[in-house]
């Protein structure tokens, strides 16, 4: 059996909807990990939650999830490249 990927809770404040997709995220084999990170008040306003990846990390990549003025920062531990990443991450964006 594949193993899942983890999503690791840390913290008691995630952005609202943020988690049921960060977990759909995590079943796919290809990624091993999942840390939603820092929140921040964004500039702009986006009306529905998005995931947009930001820069290569050591292990995989960071993400921007947006939602509102509220931003946080996401990590995702994958050997995923970054079209094949962004594609998945798409899915859950509409």
């Amino acid at each position: 059996m594949p193993k899942l990927g983890r999503l690791v809770l840390n913290h008691s404040t995630n952005i609202e909807g943020l988690i049921p997709i960060l977990q759909k995220l995590a079943l796919n084999t290809n990624i091993k990990t999942i840390t939603p990170a820092v929140i921040s008040r964004a500039r702009g306003r986006s009306s529905k939650l998005i995931i947009r990846l930001s820069i290569k990390t050591i292990n995989g990549y960071k993400a921007i999830a947006r939602k509102g003025k509220t931003a946080q920062e996401v990590f995702i531990s994958t050997d995923l490249g970054k079209d094949e990443l962004k594609q998945i991450i798409d899915i859950y964006n509409k």
